[in-house]
C-alpha cells in the first residue's frame, strides 16, 4: 500500500532534493536563525509570556468566535493597526495560514486577474491556486514588467490584484514599493503586501517597509511574529471592512483555535521593544553590507537586505557543504528546489544582531575553503 510513496521518495532522494529533520544541537555560530534581533530570548519577552499565562492560561480554549477571544489579543491587534497606519488588524496563528486563508478568502468570491512577483512565497502561490482567478506572473522586482502587463489587461473589467513580498526571503530583495503602489493606483488595483522579512528592520521606527510610503486605502498588508519579532503567528493589517469580511468568510479564521494568550503576550512586548532597537537595525544592516563585500568572490544575490543567498547550482553540493560548516559549529540554511527555482539551489546565511564581524570572517573562511 506505500509502494506509490515510497517511489516518491525515491524520486528526490535520486535529485538530492530529499528533507529530513535536523538533529537538534547548539552550534557555536547560527547563520540559518530568523530570529534577526535576538527577541526570542528576550528576558522582558519571556516574562512578559509567563505573566500573560499566569493571568490568562496557556491555552486561548477556542477559536476566536467562540470561547478564545480575550483582551491582549484585541489589544495587540488595535496597537499594530496604529503602527502599521491601518483601520484594523486581524491576528492568526502563523503567517503560512494568513496568507493561503486570507488570500484565498478575498479571491474567491469573483474571479480576478492577479499579477503576481515569481519569487513570491509559496503560501502565496498556495492561496491562488486555491481559486479561479487568473495567474499573471511578472519578473523578480520588476516593475517594467508588471506595468506592461498592467497595460496589457487594462481593458478588463475583472478585479486586479497585485501581489509582492516587501523582502523577498530567499533572495535578499527588496521591492520598490513606492512604484508598485503608483501601478496600483494607476490600474485600480488591490495591493497585498507581505511584510514577513521586512517588520522588525525597516521604517523609522521598525515596522516595516510599508510604513515608509503613503499607501492607498485598497491595501492589505501581512507580517509574522515568527522572525525579527522572536515568537511565532502573524497578522494581517487592512480596511476594517476587509477584517470584518475576513471574520466572517476565512476558514482559517473562523475554524482554528485562537493563539495561546503566553505566545500573544511575549509579542506584545515583543512589538513594543521594536522602536527601541534602532542601533540593532543599524548593525545588522552594517554587518550584512561588511558580509556582502567578503562574499564578492561568489554567487552572491540581493544588495541591502540581512538576507544573502550564495548561489551553488546543485542540490548535492548544498548539502555538502552545509554539513561541512556544520561540522565546523557553524550552521546555514540549505534551500533547494522546488522551494527555488531549479539550478539555483543555495546557502542562505541570515545576518542578525547577534553577529560580529568576526564571525562574519570565520564563514566566509569556511567557505572559501
Amino acid at each position: 500500500m506505500t509502494d506509490h510513496y515510497q517511489q516518491a521518495l525515491k524520486q528526490i532522494i535520486d535529485t538530492g532534493n530529499y528533507r529530513r529533520l535536523p538533529t537538534p544541537r547548539q552550534v557555536e555560530l547560527n547563520f540559518s536563525s530568523n530570529d534577526y534581533l535576538g527577541l526570542s530570548h528576550n528576558r522582558q519577552v519571556i516574562e512578559a509570556a509567563y505573566q500573560a499565562g499566569l493571568s490568562n492560561g496557556i491555552g486561548a480554549t477556542g477559536s476566536r468566535l467562540l470561547s478564545g477571544n480575550y483582551d491582549l489579543i484585541e489589544q495587540l491587534e488595535n496597537q499594530i493597526a496604529r503602527d502599521k497606519n491601518c483601520e484594523a488588524a486581524l491576528v492568526f496563528a502563523t503567517g503560512f495560514q494568513a496568507n493561503t486563508s486570507v488570500l484565498s478568502a478575498l479571491l474567491s468570491k469573483q474571479p480576478s486577474l492577479v499579477f503576481f512577483d515569481k519569487l513570491n512565497h509559496a503560501s502565496l502561490y498556495q492561496a491562488v491556486q486555491n481559486t479561479d482567478c487568473t495567474l499573471v506572473r511578472y519578473r523578480p522586482c520588476d516593475l517594467n514588467h508588471l506595468r506592461d502587463l498592467l497595460q496589457k489587461y487594462a481593458h478588463d473589467s475583472s478585479p486586479k490584484w497585485i501581489i509582492a513580498e516587501t523582502v523577498f526571503g530567499m533572495d535578499g530583495l527588496t521591492v520598490p514599493l513606492n512604484d508598485l503602489k503608483n501601478l496600483a493606483e494607476q490600474h485600480g488595483a488591490w495591493l497585498y503586501l507581505d511584510e514577513a522579512h521586512a517588520t522588525g528592520l525597516y521604517g523609522s521606527r521598525g515596522y516595516g517597509l510599508s510604513t515608509t510610503v503613503d499607501l492607498p486605502e485598497k491595501t492589505i498588508i501581512m507580517g509574522t511574529f515568527s522572525k525579527a519579532i522572536g515568537v511565532s503567528g502573524a497578522y494581517i493589517a487592512c480596511p476594517q471592512t476587509i477584517k470584518s469580511y475576513l471574520i466572517n468568510y476565512t476558514p482559517g479564521f473562523i475554524y482554528s483555535t485562537a493563539p495561546s494568550p503566553m505566545v500573544i503576550g511575549g509579542v506584545v512586548k515583543a512589538w513594543d521593544l521594536i522602536p527601541t532597537l534602532n542601533q540593532e537595525r543599524q548593525r545588522i544592516h552594517r554587518l550584512s553590507d561588511y558580509a556582502r563585500q567578503k562574499l564578492s568572490d561568489l554567487t552572491v544575490l540581493g544588495t541591502q537586505t540581512n538576507i544573502i543567498p550564495i548561489i551553488i547550482g546543485d542540490p548535492l553540493r548544498v548539502m555538502e557543504i552545509k554539513d561541512r560548516l556544520l561540522a565546523n559549529e557553524i550552521s546555514v540554511s540549505a534551500i533547494r528546489f522546488p522551494t527555488v527555482p531549479k539550478h539555483s539551489d543555495r546557502l542562505r546565511l541570515a545576518i542578525t544582531a547577534h553577529h560580529t564581524q568576526d564571525d562574519i570572517d570565520r564563514v566566509v573562511k569556511e567557505l572559501s575553503q
